[in-house]
């Protein structure tokens, strides 16, 4: 049974990969720069493996980023609600009761 107001996981893990993907590319040109005098096959069977998630793991994703957007919107209305321009950790502090019960 799919939740209605949680993300929808085919999107958190096209996030997700676009994420591994960059810091793929990051990891390896440091590794570049860094072992210019390396053998040439070392280490290239773990660059090879593509880094998946489980589809049980997918939807706690999704489920933790739905709580923890629901808390930034709970602050911010606080935040609204004294004038705030910006989201303070005394806002954060407030809703901190209400988070707990989502759980």
């Amino acid at each position: 049974m799919e939740d209605q107001n949680t993300f929808d996981s085919d999107l958190i893990h096209a996030i997700f990969k676009l994420v591994w993907n960059r810091k793929s590319i990051e990891r390896e040109r440091n590794e570049g720069t860094n072992n210019l005098d390396s053998e040439v096959g070392a280490g290239t069977s773990k660059k090879n493996r593509s880094t998946t998630a489980s589809a049980n793991a997918l939807k706690m994703s999704s489920e933790l980023l739905r709580l923890f957007v629901a808390a930034v919107q709970r602050a911010a209305t606080i935040s609204d609600a004294e004038g705030a321009s910006k989201i303070e950790a005394t806002h954060l502090e407030r809703i901190l009761p209400q988070l707990l019960l989502d759980f």
